[in-house]
């Protein structure tokens, strides 16, 4: 590869006006370093034919006049060389077929590799939980579907490890294992691309095992997104039941190997919060929701397809209350059904006479009446389990209880979940006496009635903002609307420890010693911790409005704090980071600060606004605006976390309203820059990104605009938030060996923490 004239970029200024690049290290070819030049790969010739600052003396070198000696040679050879120009980084390169380096897309041979991800997603869904057959616990969290095997597997001893289903485009919200344990079905969300044009809901049936998908359905049939999903089980799994979240929840039964829809029919104008298929007899199936439970018999030769093959008949509650919402049932083995409801009750369902009027294969269908009543919780009751040893387990809303229930529905045992991981969401069988239990607070618990329950997966409830990294550790901060504070361990990939603020967290940073972190509020007011202790050392309040942004200087000698109220108040650090003075206040914008960066002598700050201002200020100075912006042009900074600046305009991609990209994070080897988009994407550029349509690899994941992105302290890993979702992927950079591929994302559907 030859790296030759620069291309044209006003950022960079006229050619005279640009620094000579400093010396390279002879032993890989010429290193371009600074904040014009892009860090040039091994292998790299270089030449600069216009501009009047030839290359430093270099073997690899090729220069103008003024040159070292030998040079012209060298310039007579790569004149004659073959090879297609390319840009790179704000430069023209031409493949030479030296090592070390390959042009491609994405133009860089690094990529990210998601690993683990943090949270759960049992806020607001059910029918997400599960054990496969392999003993793997298959749960989801955005558009990422988790295969996770607690105490060992992947990722490391003791700890648990994750593999990743990635075929879906948005957000997945319910989940159905087929009767082998292997294959899975998971629906997901209507959602909007980044052009606006609408990503319809669809269900995936996928291998668990290869992490393939094997068919996909329902594409342009549901609308809004599918609620609710069940495999068939006495003919070996070869139906599946959908019912999706349009006006009229629309159900409708598939053949899925051949991706035909057998039936279709409106089930009813309330929500259906489950469905399933009797075990005993695939054309007979139960949906429950808000005030029903309905049970439909099918028949796969009864009609064209339509709903000529459905019937429904509806629960009749008669003397007993007929509850608000029935959100769980379970099939018994002797062919009762058990319905858990709003008012803490478990019915439980008889068979009755077939009636005549109720077609079906063979002939008339048995229905279902109410036979017994059990007040079994105080409030609703989320989940119903049926055990292997015939027993059945219940979980609790209000009173966070789980109770296991024998024969004739008589209570055996019982344990109740901590207050702080709040209700049962969702149950599930592992291996042994082993139970898994997802709650209301994205938790997943795992253990046993006797000996209780300890978290393997926790996670945030609400909106995401707030992301630092620790300095030296393999360790992160996050925090947000639920007004909790978690400090991450990278390595465990577990919660180390959680505080609650009792205010929503935006912003925090590391003290550059990582004994202490700052936290910014939504009140104007932040804390500084002791991240040991957990301790607060500093409580201050700058104004009334909520802060942006939260940042050290890179001595740890000073802390800057951007408020909404459209000023950047400066702090002297004491060295120990407990004590803060009021050193100042840097004024000038004329809209709330959005992000900062300090120089890397810490003297100076760059400061972006939401008018889009860049701005530069001399903090040692007295923190006076620097009105000639040229002065900071080649200034070194600490970060790079600014979205506007020159050496990142390049990542703006064209059509941008200026509030497309939320976060950005340069490398600490300040070669890659990560972005963090308002369209659930992570993108990765070549840093400095100088140039406009850049190329850049992309990944996906999140399902909500992604709100924050960090890299590590060495740069083994990338953080990112989602906002709504809730979500915290861990992505392992990959890098130096492979072939990038000409498509900038992840492999094609699964991903493996190893």
């Amino acid at each position: 590869m030859f790296l030759g004239r620069p291309s044209p970029n006003p950022s960079l200024g006229p050619p005279g006006e640009r620094p000579a690049p400093p010396n390279p290290s002879a032993s890989t070819g010429c290193i371009l370093l600074g904040p014009l030049y892009p860090p040039a790969p091994p292998g790299v010739l270089l030449r600069t034919s216009q501009d009047p600052h030839p290359p430093p003396q270099c073997p690899l070198a090729l220069g103008g006049s003024g040159g070292p000696p030998g040079t012209e040679e060298a310039q007579k050879q790569a004149d004659g060389a073959e090879g297609e120009w390319r840009e790179w980084a704000g430069w023209l390169v031409q493949d030479r077929g030296l090592p070390g380096f390959q042009i491609s897309e994405g133009l860089f041979s690094l990529t990210f590799l998601l690993t683990p991800s943090y949270g759960y997603r049992g806020r607001d869904s059910r029918s997400n939980l599960f054990v496969l057959r392999s003993g793997e616990v298959v749960y989801f969290i955005a558009c990422v579907v988790v295969l996770y095997r607690p105490g060992g597997g992947p990722g490391g001893s003791g700890g648990g490890g994750q593999r990743h289903y990635l075929g879906h485009t948005d957000c997945v919200r319910c989940l159905a294992v087929h009767p082998d344990g292997v294959r899975v079905a998971s629906g997901q969300t209507a959602g909007v691309d980044k052009d606006g044009k609408p990503l319809q809901p669809v269900v995936h049936i996928w291998d668990s095992e290869k992490l393939h998908k094997l068919q996909e359905i329902g594409l342009g049939v549901f609308e809004r997104g599918v609620g609710a999903l069940a495999f068939s089980v006495s003919d070996q799994g070869s139906f599946l039941c959908v019912v999706d979240d349009s006006n009229e929840h629309m159900l409708s039964v598939w053949d899925w190997n051949r991706g035909a829809k057998l039936v279709e029919i409106k089930s009813t104008n309330d929500s259906v919060l489950a469905v399933g298929f009797n075990p005993r007899d695939s054309s007979c199936i139960v949906t429950s929701g808000k005030s029903h439970v309905h049970f439909w018999n099918w028949s796969p030769g009864g009609g064209a397809q339509g709903n000529g093959g459905l019937t429904r008949k509806q629960g009749v509650f008669g003397k007993y209350k007929k509850p608000k919402f029935v959100p769980c049932f379970v099939f018994l083995p002797d062919g009762d059904i058990l319905t858990g409801d709003s008012e803490g009750t478990i019915l439980t369902w008889g068979r009755s006479p077939p009636d005549s009027r109720t077609p079906g294969r063979g002939g008339a269908k048995e229905t279902f009446g109410i036979i017994a009543q059990t007040r079994a919780h105080e409030g609703s009751i989320f989940a119903l389990c049926l055990l292997r040893d015939g027993t059945v387990l219940s979980g609790g809303g209000r009173d966070r209880r789980l109770v296991q229930w024998g024969p004739g529905l008589t209570a055996l045992q019982e344990a109740e979940i901590p207050e702080q991981f709040g209700a049962v969401r969702a149950i599930a069988e592992g291996l042994g006496s082993e139970l898994l239990v997802g709650t209301t607070k994205n938790a997943l618990l795992r253990g046993d009635l006797t000996q209780g329950f300890s978290p393997v997966i926790q996670g945030h409830t609400d909106e995401l903002w707030g992301l630092c990294t620790h300095p030296s550790l393999n360790r992160f901060l996050t925090c947000g609307h639920d007004r909790q504070l978690c400090l991450w361990d990278g390595e465990s990939h577990a919660l180390a420890w959680s505080l609650d603020l009792k205010e929503t967290g935006l912003c925090a940073d590391f003290h550059p010693s990582g004994k202490v972190v700052a936290v910014g509020l939504n009140t104007g007011r932040w804390l500084v911790l002791d991240t040991e202790t957990r301790e607060i050392v500093s409580d201050v309040t700058d104004g009334n409005e909520q802060l942006s942004v939260v940042r050290y200087s890179p001595d740890g000698m000073y802390l800057a704090i951007g408020s909404h109220d459209n000023m950047i108040y400066i702090y002297s650090v004491s060295s120990d980071g407990a004590k803060c003075n009021r050193f100042g206040r840097c004024v000038g914008h004329s809209s709330f600060i959005t992000h900062l960066d300090w120089s890397k002598d810490g003297s100076f700050i760059m400061s972006n606004s939401g008018d889009y201002e860049i701005l530069y200020w001399d903090v040692a100075g007295g923190c006076k605006l620097l009105r000639n912006r040229y002065e900071s042009r080649d200034r070194e900074w600490a970060t790079y976390t600014c979205v506007l600046g020159f050496h990142v305009y390049g990542v703006w991609p064209d059509g941008s309203d200026g509030t497309d990209i939320n976060s950005l994070c340069r490398s600490h080897n300040e070669r890659v820059v990560a972005v963090a988009d308002d369209f659930c994407k992570v993108h990765l550029f070549l840093y400095p990104c100088a140039r406009a349509k850049a190329p850049s690899r992309k990944y996906g994941g999140h399902g909500s605009h992604v709100t924050s992105v960090r890299f590590t302290h060495d740069d083994s890993h990338l953080i990112s938030l989602g906002g709504k979702d809730a979500s915290i992927f861990q992505w392992r950079m990959l890098g130096g060996g492979g072939t990038p591929s000409r498509t900038p994302s992840l492999s094609p559907a699964s991903s493996l923490d190893v």
